[in-house]
């Protein structure tokens, strides 16, 4: 469990932001492009390796789901362990995990490459927010994390057309060596980030083991359909509410579980990535078995709604000091909602309607999740924000894994049905899902409006 001690941290050497920022914001960029290229290489993959779409959803799940455990244990660790062991530590793990994957020739290798790489992914932008707060001015830290934040919105929006880029002149393997990249930045950061010293501290290893249990046993059976795994995941979970009730500093602050509008938004987090990430997972496959386009080709299909998050970027912080971050929550809940039913009912008309559906999905995405990071630092109280965010980013990150296993699941059972009927089955389950998202939220605005 992780202690109250005081930490004690004495920076032997200038911090020099003018390199250190710059060079994370590439790390955060090659880390987090590693997701979004390989949604575009999924339908290569499945038919090389001869895996079913359930089977290469894990590709996805599984290096969301690691990553989201990955990102709050290092932010966690980061009171009592040095920025820069856990950096060295966690970009070593991706750099070799990405040679690893480079050779690969089979699924368990390829998966077992991709889960060691979102172990060690979850230091760069956790560790790159932890950093700039605990070194950078309040007048320049702004900037600092609006690099990063630029960064991993590049990541998401140029990933579909670099990966797709690869694959067609070099084949998928090659993704790997692109992220490879990170271990040459690695002894710059040994040199520049600075020295901490920081007293001894315990961590709640037995909470983040039963989270993960959790999590891990939950997408296990959306994918496999084994009670067992439901068993364990349902048994985990209720020794983890017991736990977290027992320890002085648990992996998760009971605080929070009991703050009825925090989980509301927590819900809609969870729902705005499920929903995107289902689509992200499912786009691919659809185009490539209904309009038989090659990895390239769909990333020019799925790139200019990714290119307008980033875009968005500029604009939605702006509209959201304006008019409030009510306003924004309606209208990306909306788009999200609106897409989902376009996408249940007209992706039969072409790939310039595709194109233009996912779209309507980004704009809704990007707006929503922004909105509502926003509003959770307006209801939690101050001492609770890091915790209440830390959750947050878990169950959003658990939410792809979620979203992209039921998109699997449905897709593999349906496999017999008409190529079209099957993703359009798929997107009306989501589009109920975001009608309860919605619900959720005039629930919450009301409640809100009433307090």
């Amino acid at each position: 469990m992780l202690s109250t001690n005081v930490r004690d941290t004495v920076e032997l050497q200038p911090f020099k932001e003018q390199i250190v920022i710059p060079l994370w914001s590439v790390m955060v960029w090659l880390v987090l492009m590693n997701t979004s290229m390989f949604n575009i290489v999924l339908p290569t993959v499945i038919h090389d390796l001869q895996i079913t779409a359930a089977q290469g959803s894990w590709i996805v799940t599984g290096y969301s789901l690691f990553l989201a455990i990955s990102t709050v244990t290092m932010s966690r660790l980061s009171d009592f362990v040095p920025i820069r062991t856990l950096l060295i530590v966690g970009m070593t793990m991706f750099g070799i995990a990405s040679l690893v994957g480079f050779l690969s020739t089979s699924y368990i290798v390829l998966l077992g490459a991709r889960l060691v790489q979102a172990l060690g992914s979850g230091a760069s932008q956790a560790l790159g927010i932890v950093m700039a707060a605990r070194y950078i001015p309040l007048s320049r830290r702004g900037r600092a994390m609006a690099s990063i934040s630029l960064a991993a919105s590049l990541a998401f929006g140029l990933g579909p057309i670099v990966g797709g880029v690869i694959a067609f002149q070099f084949g998928w393997h090659y993704l790997f060596i692109l992220t490879g990249f990170v271990l040459f930045l690695l002894p710059i950061f040994y040199k520049h980030l600075p020295r901490e010293k920081i007293e001894t501290g315990k961590f709640d290893y037995i909470g983040c083991l039963l989270i993960a249990l959790s999590a891990t046993t939950f997408l296990l059976f959306l994918t496999t359909l084994h009670f067992l795994y439901l068993i364990i995941g349902s048994v985990s979970a209720l020794l983890t509410i017991r736990h977290i009730r027992k320890v002085q500093a648990p992996f998760i602050q009971p605080e929070l579980l009991q703050n009825f509008g925090y989980l509301k938004i927590i819900f809609m987090g969870f729902a705005a990535f499920a929903t995107h990430f289902a689509a992200l997972f499912s786009l691919p496959l659809l185009l490539a078995e209904v309009y038989e386009m090659q990895p390239m080709q769909i990333g020019f299909v799925i790139f200019p709604g990714a290119l307008l998050s980033t875009a968005l970027a500029i604009f939605v912080g702006r509209l959201i000091d304006r008019f409030g971050t009510k306003s924004t929550m309606i209208v990306g809940n909306g788009f999200l909602l609106l897409s989902s039913v376009l996408f249940s009912f007209l992706t039969g008309l072409g790939t310039i309607m595709i194109m233009f559906i996912y779209l309507f999905m980004s704009i809704g995405f990007f707006t929503v999740t922004t909105s509502l990071s926003n509003e959770l630092t307006r209801i939690l109280p101050e001492k609770q924000i890091g915790s209440g965010l830390g959750l947050q980013q878990l169950t959003t990150l658990f939410g792809v894994g979620f979203g992209v296993s039921i998109a699997g699941l449905f897709i593999t059972k349906q496999q017999h049905s008409a190529p079209l009927v099957k993703y359009e089955y798929t997107f009306l389950f989501f589009v109920c899902f975001m009608i309860i998202s919605c619900i959720m939220l005039f629930h919450y605005l009301f409640k809100k409006k009433s307090s």
